[in-house]
C-alpha cells in the first residue's frame, strides 16, 4: 500500500487533494487537526492506495477504513521475515556456526515485555519464537522481529458497507463511562464527511442524565437524523424510519457486567431489530481482570468486535494483547482523545503491536 499525508485549510480540500492524486480508490487511514502557530487550524489526512474500489455499489462493498487483517498472510510475512527459510532448506540457525550466532539478551527482552503489562504466558510464547532462530537476530532488527510476532497475535477487522442495500445497523455496548457516545459521534462524522454516507443515530440511553442531549446537539450540528427509543418496540419503529440510510448507529446505556438483568434489558432492545454488528467498547485503562470479566459477561449481547478507548490516558497497552488472546475477538477501532472526528484510529495489527511494545501511541 502506498501511504501519504495531505494537509489543507479544510477537511474537504484535504480530501480533494487525496482524490486528485490517488483517485477514487484511496483509503482514509486517519485524520488530524494541526495548529500552524498563527491560531489557525489545518486538517491532515493520512491516505493509502491499495487498488480497492471505494465508490461502493449495491454488490461491491465500500471500504470505510483500513485495518483488515489477513491472519494467514501476517503469519507468512512473519515467517519470511524471521525464519528466512525456503522449502527443503535447513534452518539458518542450523547452518550457522555456533561462533557466529548472535548473542541476544532474552531475559532483558522478557523484562521489557512484562513491563508493558503483557501476560507472562504470552511473553514466554514471544520469547520461544525468538529463541528458535537466534542467528537471524541482531540489535538492528530485534525490535522489528518482536513487533512482527506481536502483530501476528492481534486479530483486527475492517469495516464495509453496501450502498443502497438498506441500513447497516451497528450497536455499541459496554460499561458506563468508557466513551460509547463519543465513539459513535466520531464514526458518524467520518462516515458522513469523509465517505459521503447517509447516517442515522438512535439512542436507547434514556437513563443517564445528558446522554440524549449530547447526541442530539451533535446530530443537529452534523445534520444527521437522530431518534430516541424508550422501549424495544420504539427501536424497531425508529430503525424503520431510517430504512433508507447507509448506516444506523445505536447508542446503548452503560451497564455493569455484574448486573445480568440489566444486560438482558439491553438485549431486549437489540433483539427487536436486525443488528448487523455489535462492538464492545472498553477503556484501555481498565485492569485486565476487570476487562476480561466485562468481555465474558457481555457475551450475552453477542458482540463481534472490540473498540479500545482512552489510549491517551493509559500508561501501557499490553492488556489489549492479553484480552484479544483470551477471547479471540477482532479489534475494530482505537480512540485516543475527545476530539471529533480526529481521535479515532482504524485497527491495524502493526500499529497496535508497535504501541504495545513501545508503550507509545505515536
Amino acid at each position: 500500500m502506498q501511504i501519504k499525508k495531505f494537509v489543507a485549510p479544510t477537511l474537504k480540500e484535504a480530501i480533494e487533494s487525496m482524490k486528485k492524486e490517488f483517485g477514487g480508490d484511496a483509503i482514509v487511514l486517519n485524520t488530524k487537526v494541526l495548529g500552524n502557530g498563527n491560531g489557525k487550524r489545518m486538517f491532515e489526512i493520512t491516505a493509502g492506495f491499495d487498488n480497492m474500489d471505494l465508490t461502493g455499489t449495491a454488490d461491491r462493498p465500500q471500504k470505510i477504513t483500513s485495518g483488515v487483517n489477513d491472519f494467514e498472510a501476517e503469519l507468512k510475512k512473519l515467517s519470511n521475515k524471521i525464519f528466512q527459510q525456503k522449502r527443503g532448506e535447513k534452518s539458518v540457525s542450523a547452518q550457522m556456526p555456533e561462533s557466529r550466532k548472535s548473542n541476544i539478551d532474552f531475559q532483558n527482552i522478557k523484562d521489557n515485555l512484562i513491563k508493558q503489562d503483557i501476560n507472562r504466558n504470552l511473553v514466554e510464547s514471544i520469547i520461544a519464537q525468538l529463541k528458535k532462530y537466534p542467528a537471524v537476530l541482531n540489535e538492528n532488527n530485534l525490535d522489528e522481529h518482536i513487533i512482527s510476532i506481536i502483530s501476528s497475535m492481534i486479530p483486527t477487522e475492517g469495516f464495509e458497507v453496501k450502498r443502497n442495500a438498506g441500513p447497516k445497523v451497528i450497536a455499541l455496548v459496554g460499561p458506563t463511562g468508557v466513551g460509547k457516545t463519543t465513539c459513535i459521534a466520531k464514526l458518524a462524522v467520518i462516515s458522513k464527511i469523509l465517505h459521503n454516507l447517509d447516517i442515522g443515530l438512535i439512542s436507547i440511553d434514556t437513563y443517564r442524565l445528558g446522554a440524549m442531549d449530547q447526541l442530539k446537539i451533535f446530530s443537529e450540528i452534523s445534520n444527521i437524523d437522530f431518534y430516541v427509543a424508550y422501549e424495544p418496540a420504539d427501536l424497531k419503529k425508529q430503525v424503520a424510519r431510517l430504512k433508507k440510510k447507509d448506516i444506523v448507529f445505536i447508542d446503548t446505556v452503560g451497564r455493569s457486567q455484574n448486573k445480568p438483568e440489566l444486560l438482558e434489558g439491553i438485549n431486549d432492545y437489540l433483539k427487536a431489530v436486525n443488528v448487523d454488528e455489535t462492538y464492545l467498547v472498553l477503556s484501555s485503562t481498565t485492569h485486565i481482570k476487570n476487562m476480561v470479566d466485562v468481555a465474558l459477561k457481555f457475551k450475552t449481547l453477542n458482540y463481534n468486535g472490540l473498540v479500545f478507548t482512552k489510549l491517551d490516558e493509559a500508561i501501557s497497552y499490553g492488556n489489549i494483547l492479553n484480552l484479544v488472546s483470551s477471547i479471540n475477538k477482532p479489534v475494530k477501532y482505537l480512540t485516543n482523545g475527545q476530539v471529533i472526528p480526529d481521535d479515532i484510529i482504524a485497527a491495524d495489527p502493526n500499529f497496535i503491536a508497535n504501541m504495545i511494545y513501545t508503550g507509545k501511541i505515536n
